[in-house]
């Protein structure tokens, strides 16, 4: 790097410096228009030892340039002579910042005569000026306000998520010698069973203790090899083993928000801290803390950023499980996932047990999952594009999801509800991949008025309470009362009239 000099005219010398005996610059990076950002971008390459030239045609301003140690030439972008100072085949990529989309394409059809093998970036001082340039030849372009708006918003995001540590903190810090109660779902998942061992580690950082509390069954064969495997303790509370929440000075609700809606909280009770990533009317929600963040894919990803924020050691067993937890409910990052959610995976990957992983995901699949595909198989209706199938007398609940996954792979499917009947409530898992329909707004449309249903645009669940007919003998009566209601309430909900049907062989 060198200031002040004098560029000479092209030609060849004698004294054995440069290319061949050519006089004119050398440098991989060449900046065309040096204006303030041209000379921060020159200045970061320098730190990092990189040799850049900077072109401008205000003389005055290249002096200005030489001045502070930077190499600078005169040129202008409209001139077909632009790059005469400079040997071309030593430069790998040219930056054109200047702010005049005329003279930037004026620039790119220069260079790219000059040469093929040079990359271009471009700045566009609008999204208009960006498709011009790119169809000019300019191999990436960049917007500055569009930069400016990223950058502050990852500094917003990274402001919020310091609070939100530093709030949960202070809740926990709150209970004294109280104890915790994590509530996941009813019949948890992985997303949700992480998700709560991660706040039980945060917990445990101020000197919380807490348990793990959960209502129903782990029915799903990958979950039951992902709580075995990994050495997840929860503690299941039924009839036969009731534990007041009142031994409890407070209580958490992770991967679920409302008292009573999937979960073994009663609705009279008040809940401390609720974290999810399900959509959900805020009105409904009430806690001394809330995180709910429906842009994101998994409440394991929300976990993740906790323990990074809060500089909480991960070992093997909690990464493998949160990294679990993401894949699973973004459907291998497919569904529903979220630029944060890919890099709280990266951010996990390294410290993960793959081994486990592969465990986990390959189980034996369970007789009563085999019936459940069977049923769901048989009982098949289809409208259109539309599936609705029962499987009878529900046994596995999460078998329900990964019928309902199978089946949206048939040709010409694009939705598709699978339901059961429990001991006294209807359950049903739905799949879309509809651009057109909200699938998480159309369930609750149909089932919430008389049960609880929601869910993501192309993954939701509901369950409707079977009420006086809970008490039934007559299971074929039962299960054609179930098919009326799903089937009415679903076809009205998404706006499709009762018509001809095909049924399942």
């Amino acid at each position: 790097m060198c200031g002040g000099f004098n560029i000479k005219e092209s030609g060849k010398h004698t004294n054995g410096n440069g290319t061949n005996g050519d006089t004119r610059l050398q440098s991989p990076y060449l900046i065309v228009g040096s204006g303030s950002i041209g000379s921060t971008v020159a200045r970061e390459l320098l730190k990092r030892n990189k040799k850049v030239v900077l072109i401008d045609k205000d003389a005055g301003k290249v002096e200005t340039l030489r001045e502070q140690e930077f190499e600078a030439v005169v040129g202008d972008l409209n001139d077909p002579n632009l790059l005469d100072p400079i040997n071309v085949k030593s430069v790998e990529v040219v930056l054109i910042l200047s702010s005049d989309v005329a003279a930037n394409k004026n620039a790119i059809a220069t260079i790219k005569q000059a040469s093929d093998n040079i990359q271009i970036i471009a700045r566009a001082p609008s999204t208009v000026g960006k498709g011009e340039l790119e169809a000019a030849g300019a191999d990436s372009v960049v917007v500055p306000p569009r930069i400016v708006s990223d950058a502050t918003m990852r500094i917003l995001e990274r402001v919020e998520s310091a609070k939100h540590a530093s709030d949960i903190l202070n809740v926990l810090r709150s209970n004294g010698d109280g104890k915790l109660a994590i509530v996941v779902h009813d019949n948890p998942d992985p997303d949700a069973m992480s998700g709560a061992v991660a706040l039980k580690a945060i917990a445990a950082s101020v000197g919380t203790e807490s348990e793990i509390l959960y209502r129903g069954e782990i029915g799903h064969q990958e979950n039951k090899a992902f709580v075995n495997l990994l050495h997840i303790g929860m503690d299941k509370i039924d009839e036969e083993k009731a534990r007041p929440l009142s031994e409890f000075k407070k209580i958490a609700l992770i991967d679920c928000s409302i008292p009573e809606e999937n979960n073994l909280v009663p609705k009279n009770v008040v809940v401390d801290i609720v974290i999810d990533h399900h959509p959900v009317g805020m009105e409904d929600v009430h806690a001394e803390y809330v995180d709910i963040r429906p842009n994101t894919g998994a409440t394991a990803t929300i976990m993740t950023k906790y323990l990074q924020e809060l500089d909480i050691s991960i070992d093997k067993d909690l990464a493998t499980a949160l990294l679990y937890g993401i894949r699973t409910d973004t459907l291998g990052f497919k569904r529903n996932a979220n630029p944060v959610d890919l890099t709280a995976a990266a951010f996990l990957y390294p410290l993960a047990d793959h081994e486990i992983l592969n465990r986990i995901e390959t189980p034996a699949i369970s007789i009563e999952t085999l019936d459940t595909f069977g049923k769901s198989i048989r009982n098949r209706k289809i409208r259109g594009s539309y599936l609705i199938t029962n499987v009878g007398t529900l046994k596995d609940r999460d078998a329900l999801a990964q019928a309902a996954d199978y089946l949206l792979n048939l040709e010409g499917i694009t939705t598709v509800l699978v339901y059961g009947v429990g001991e006294d409530q209807i359950y049903l898992s739905g799949r879309s991949n509809d651009i057109r329909l909200n699938l998480g707004e159309a369930m609750h449309r149909a089932f919430g008025e008389t049960g609880s249903a929601g869910g993501h645009a192309t993954t939701a669940g509901a369950q409707i309470p079977l009420g006086v007919f809970s008490d039934t003998k007559d299971r074929p009566a039962l299960m054609k009362i179930a098919e009326e209601v799903v089937m009415k309430r679903f076809f009205a909900a998404i706006g499709v009239e009762n018509g001809d049907e095909t049924e399942g062989e």
